[in-house]
């Protein structure tokens, strides 16, 4: 299989990439100019890397990269600096998401295009009518105000949920949705639920960035896992 991976530079990102090369697959991962990358991926026949920012980047430009592929995994997310939080982009990862997925409508696939985001627990899918409690409504929206970031990610999922919806002839999605993320070397037993057991906001779990990174990977490449949760958004925990 082949992987298009957007924000493969990321932390979780680039645990996306080592995963589906470990997995044999192969991946074009777009990465920063900058970005700081293992010694191994400059030799890595797996890996074939485009180096830019998917922000100036049109559908027309990013659908030769897409041809041939498979699948689409985006990790794209906002630095935490005042210029990551404030600037512009502020709405990096919906507008990123808008331009692959009209960029898959130019190509088109002959196959449904599979299509992975990573997003947050703190999102909620509007299909499952999942409730807050009324502290949970008021952080929420003091978040939505003060953080653009965290709108940015609603708004993607929702993007996907109502825009794409269910039944795209050239689109198939999944939203994993993890709680507070931590650093793991190595993959840990985890737990997929349709939605959050516990409160994002007052009693968060941890999910650990590799295990984001397998479970991305194996909806990608594995047909069963896929076909138990596409058109749906999966929250990630680590299991205790």
């Amino acid at each position: 299989m082949t992987v298009f991976i957007a924000g493969a530079s990321g932390a979780t990102g680039k645990l996306l990439v080592d995963q589906l090369l470990s997995m044999g697959h192969q991946v074009r991962a777009l990465v920063r100019e900058t970005a700081t990358l293992p010694d191994s991926w400059e030799t890595n026949p797996q890996l074939t890397l485009i180096h830019g920012s998917i922000s100036e980047m049109s559908p027309q430009v990013l659908a030769p990269y897409l041809q041939g592929c498979q699948g689409i995994a985006s990790c794209l997310g906002h630095n935490l600096t005042l210029k990551g939080v404030y600037g512009k982009p502020r709405k990096l990862v919906t507008e990123a998401l808008r331009s692959l997925c009209a960029a898959v409508r130019i190509l088109p696939p002959e196959h449904p295009m599979r299509f992975v985001l990573m997003n947050t627990a703190g999102s909620r899918n509007a299909n499952l009518r999942e409730s807050l409690s009324a502290g949970e409504k008021l952080l929420i929206g003091l978040i939505r105000h003060l953080l653009p970031p965290h709108t940015d990610n609603e708004q993607a999922a929702e993007y996907l949920r109502a825009e794409i919806g269910a039944g795209d002839p050239q689109i198939e999605w999944v939203v994993v949705r993890p709680d507070s993320l931590v650093d793991h070397s190595e993959v840990t037993a985890y737990q997929a639920f349709p939605s959050p057991t516990r409160s994002a906001l007052f009693n968060p779990g941890k999910t650990s960035r590799i295990n984001v990174g397998n479970f991305m990977a194996r909806l990608l490449v594995e047909n069963e896992l896929w076909e138990q949760w596409k058109g749906q958004m999966p929250v990630l925990y680590n299991q205790s």
